[in-house]
């Protein structure tokens, strides 16, 4: 419940924000309505629960001797630990999707996940612009529901709701860290720290081509230091000069329901994958 409300909760005020501010104009073309109530309405009441029961019977079959194994481990701990291990996992799940764009092999899961790229502007929304089976492939999942297996389950709780949050942050709209990055003596301390911590910048920086757009960088969700260490981070000087993806695009149904409906024509990414 806690988590739900957070989740809804933080997600409509911003997007009361964006709207007051005139930032969320793209939102309401018949297109964008469609998408998003597919995306929600399947994502919530379907496929949530479904992937929930394919991981928690996953768990069960794979360790079933060590529930509660963990829970004596103090918060102080374990929570920094689940955060780190669900960060990591998705950072190699996020970046295997991009290079699914020139990989045939590894196509379906830029399939999968090219939907989340698909709108042509930043958006707190964005965050719930999914695939129906996108819940089944990412790590963040199937690693918060382990730590509640082993016991931890606030643990998991203050996990997602640290990435969630920041997911809120570095895809809403608003760019305060603009002014930050302008400033001669703040900006330069400021880009360190986005060396460490992914800033909205950074994060609209994976959303654009272009000038300052870099869809083959930037995987991390909050800690850049893993796009710096394995040699993926793209800090920007701005904005990119578009959002999405190049080319034509998808039908929502498509987009929101592959492989379950599905055509020939294919969505590559062709912005350089290296560079």
């Amino acid at each position: 419940m806690v988590v739900g409300v957070w989740i809804y909760g933080g997600t409509v005020a911003l997007l009361v924000a964006e709207l007051a501010a005139g930032r969320a104009r793209a939102l309401f073309s018949r297109r964008e309505l469609a998408m998003y109530g597919a995306c929600i309405a399947l994502n919530r009441f379907v496929t949530a629960s479904a992937s929930a029961v394919l991981i928690a019977y996953a768990l069960r079959l794979a360790v079933p001797f060590h529930r509660g194994a963990f829970a004596h481990a103090p918060l102080w701990l374990a929570f920094p630990v689940t955060l780190l291990t669900a960060e990591f996992c998705f950072y190699w799940v996020h970046r295997w999707s991009h290079d699914g764009a020139a990989k045939p092999w590894l196509n379906w899961l830029w399939r999968l996940h090219h939907t989340h790229h698909s709108a042509d502007y930043m958006s707190v929304l964005v965050t719930l612009r999914q695939n129906i089976f996108w819940n089944f492939v990412v790590p963040t999942p199937w690693v918060l529901a382990l730590a509640v297996y082993a016991g931890q389950e606030a643990a998991a709780t203050l996990t997602i709701m640290t990435i969630y949050g920041w997911n809120l942050i570095t895809h809403s709209d608003f760019r305060w860290d603009d002014k930050l990055r302008a400033l001669p003596v703040v900006g330069r301390l400021f880009w360190a720290s986005e060396h460490i911590l992914v800033s909205p910048g950074v994060h609209h920086t994976h959303h654009g081509y272009g000038r300052d757009g870099a869809m083959y960088r930037n995987y991390a969700v909050t800690f850049a230091f893993l796009d710096w260490m394995f040699g993926t981070l793209h800090v920007p000087q701005g904005r990119p000069s578009r959002y999405g993806i190049p080319g034509p695009r998808l039908g929502v149904a498509e987009d929101v329901l592959y492989p379950l409906v599905r055509s020939r024509k294919t969505q590559p990414l062709t912005a350089p994958i290296a560079n």
